[in-house]
């Protein structure tokens, strides 16, 4: 399992949790299993773990363990399936966002500029688009979008024209290929930063990330029981903001709002103001760690 991903913020995260050995919790981000097994070890006999996962390779770490339920599925779909298996309402959620180390370390997978293979990037190797589908077909008004939006990325503009232009002489379908189609515009000094955004915009549509994730926090509020606890992790601003504004307000963008009685209404309540970070200790032995942000809430 240490080998497939080694888990952030692990003692944060079960701690935010505050489990009940008799309560039904669920990870939406099941992985190589590492915060699943740390949670059924402070599950008594009568608790409940449900893991979701929508990668084929998370299955073969699935827990054989009578308390232990694997869901095949992106977290999107949380509500149906907590409903499907009688786990209305659950004690406590957890979301370790973005990509594992496994993935990352797959070649063939096409997550990593480190090496060269087909730009894939799926998390669900079922699904049909691909990264090579969006950077051959997409118009260039699109990719100036999801390069600007999704990479954050300065000369998104250019970008996207050098692209639609470089692929009117050959498909772009390899990460060699997107490398040298778009070499002249990646700053000098700045190679892995500029890269790193430009796949992490790829990757962010292929796998429709900020909208599940919008999906999934939308559907705790239904499935956390009253006391209930939202423990959320993300690695870059954009997931951040969402889960942000959703704890604080209950919804993406806008004001609070008020009920009839003039008292905030919003579902959860943050146990820290400001996010959790990982010590200077556990970056060292762990790199991911530097740009995690841990954010726990209780529901109302």
């Amino acid at each position: 399992m240490s080998n497939y991903h080694n888990p952030v913020m692990l003692a944060e995260c079960i701690e935010g949790l505050n489990i009940n050995p008799e309560g039904t919790y669920v990870d939406v981000t099941f992985g190589g299993g590492g915060h699943s097994r740390e949670i059924l070890k402070h599950l008594g006999p009568q608790g409940k773990l449900i893991a979701f996962d929508q990668d084929v390779d998370a299955q073969a770490n699935a827990i054989d363990d009578e308390r232990f339920v694997f869901v095949d599925q992106n977290f999107r779909y949380l509500k149906n399936f907590c409903r499907l298996h009688g786990a209305i309402p659950v004690d406590g959620i957890l979301a370790d966002l973005g990509v594992s180390s496994h993935q990352f370390d797959k070649a063939e997978r096409g997550f990593s500029t480190r090496f060269d293979a087909d730009l894939d990037m799926r998390m669900d190797q079922s699904a049909t688009q691909t990264a090579k589908d969006i950077v051959n077909t997409y118009a260039e008004a699109d990719l100036h979008r999801i390069f600007g939006m999704y990479g954050e990325i300065q000369n998104a503009k250019t970008l996207a024209r050098t692209i639609v232009t470089a692929r009117l002489n050959s498909p772009i379908n390899t990460i060699a290929d997107l490398k040298g189609a778009i070499a002249t515009l990646i700053p000098r000094g700045k190679e892995n930063k500029y890269l790193a955004q430009v796949f992490q915009a790829l990757r962010i549509e292929v796998n429709q990330e900020l909208e599940a994730l919008q999906e999934f926090l939308k559907q705790t509020v239904e499935v956390l029981a009253p006391g209930g606890r939202l423990v959320v992790m993300s690695y870059h601003s954009l997931e951040d903001r969402l889960v942000k504004s959703f704890i604080a307000k209950g919804k993406f963008s806008g004001e609070l709002e008020k009920d009839i009685y003039g008292n905030d209404d919003r579902p959860f309540e943050a146990v820290s103001r400001k996010a959790i970070t990982a010590t200077e200790d556990e970056i060292k032995l762990n790199n991911r760690a530097r740009s995690a942000k841990l954010r726990i809430a209780v529901k109302k």
